[in-house]
């Protein structure tokens, strides 16, 4: 069972693109929208909310995320109406909505629980934040020539293995990429940088902006560093599937 997440906007299509944009990162998240009121104006429904909560959890327990102030308190109003036993299984995130609701999908896809769901979309701001003044990559900004092959990986004295390719599909690192990225990177026991962020946040991968024809840096370390850079390098090269 995976941790669903409900939507609750103002807007009807706005709660709807966000579930589709979301969904191409966890496809087997149940994202439930909430979106606009009863009669399909712009505002909230309380009844919409807690009918989501309902469709959401399926046994994990569910994530709320909400756009503007009275959104949030039709949120906090459904909560209260739960029973107790279920309210400790549903939580609304303080996060942006639209970071906040991608970065607790791809979490949910990879089944962490609710706190970790929570955690997760709250910890946006602060990685936004630092996605604007991102550290250059180690070594005083310098990287590895581009890998021509898996053979060419650098390997240093302190059991670092580095990277780099040049991306070479046509939409670049964009969300669905950096998803699968940041999926593939969580499960693997390494300490693992791209281009300077963290290589299993799927945030930080999208702050980065990367373009067909950018370069892509990868420095790991740890047990399953050589694996995890190969596992890019095989992505990168392969297009991530889209060529």
């Amino acid at each position: 069972m995976k941790v669903g997440l409900v939507i609750v906007s103002h807007s009807a299509k706005l709660a709807e693109g966000l579930a589709e944009l979301a969904g191409q990162m966890a496809p087997d998240v149940a994202i439930i929208t909430a979106g606009g009121t009863d009669d399909g104006g712009i505002g909230t429904s309380l009844e919409k909310v807690q009918a989501g909560i309902a469709q959401a959890d399926g046994g994990a327990g569910a994530a709320i995320l909400a756009d503007l102030g009275s959104a949030v308190m039709t949120a906090e109003m459904a909560l209260e109406f739960l029973d107790p036993g279920q309210r400790e299984k549903v939580r609304l995130a303080d996060a942006p909505l639209v970071e906040g609701a991608v970065a607790a999908a791809v979490a949910a896809q990879t089944d962490q629980d609710l706190a970790a769901v929570i955690r997760d979309a709250e910890a946006v701001t602060a990685t936004l934040g630092a996605g604007r003044t991102a550290p250059a990559p180690a070594g005083g900004g310098s990287v590895p020539a581009p890998a021509d092959t898996l053979d060419d990986i650098d390997q240093d004295d302190d059991g670092v293995h580095e990277a780099s390719w040049e991306l070479v599909n046509p939409m670049g690192l964009h969300a669905r990429p950096a998803a699968a990225v940041a999926q593939a990177m969580a499960d693997l026991d390494a300490d693992i940088t791209i281009n300077g962020v963290d290589g299993k946040s799927v945030m930080m991968l999208m702050t980065l902006g990367l373009k067909a024809g950018d370069t892509l840096t990868v420095s790991a370390h740890g047990p399953d560093a050589a694996r995890a850079v190969e596992m890019l390098g095989l992505e990168v090269r392969n297009g991530f599937g889209e060529i």
